[in-house]
């Protein structure tokens, strides 16, 4: 970290080098690995473009989990979820159904909490 620097100078400077920033709302960020999920929650996503290439960056509250057991999530389960919830989304419902391995109460629960 560079102390003393403006952020905006030191964003003008990273133009002028051709690195682009951008943030991305995310909700949460899941890396899958060989033998653990990790679960970042309130994550800050930041997509970093230079010399074409593109790469991210993401500060939050990291959680391990071992990883799901791959369960078949039916348009029906999908729909039923989407109707008790009142959300709109599919594949954040998709998502909410294979982060509880296809447990559509916990789904739900899932959805509803704040």
């Amino acid at each position: 970290m560079m102390p003393n620097i403006d952020p905006r100078a030191l964003k003008e400077m990273m133009a002028k080098m051709g690195i682009k920033t951008s943030e991305i709302d995310a909700q949460s960020v899941t890396i899958h690995c060989a033998d653990k999920d990790l679960v970042i929650t309130n994550p800050q996503v930041t997509r970093i473009e230079a010399q074409g290439s593109v790469s991210f960056q993401v500060v939050g509250n990291v959680q391990e989990k071992m990883p799901l057991a791959v369960t078949e999530i039916t348009d029906d389960d999908i729909k039923f979820v989407m109707e008790k919830t009142g959300v709109s989304d599919k594949e954040r419902v998709r998502t909410a159904l294979r982060a509880s391995n296809g447990d559509l109460a916990a789904a739900i629960l899932a959805l509803t909490e704040k």
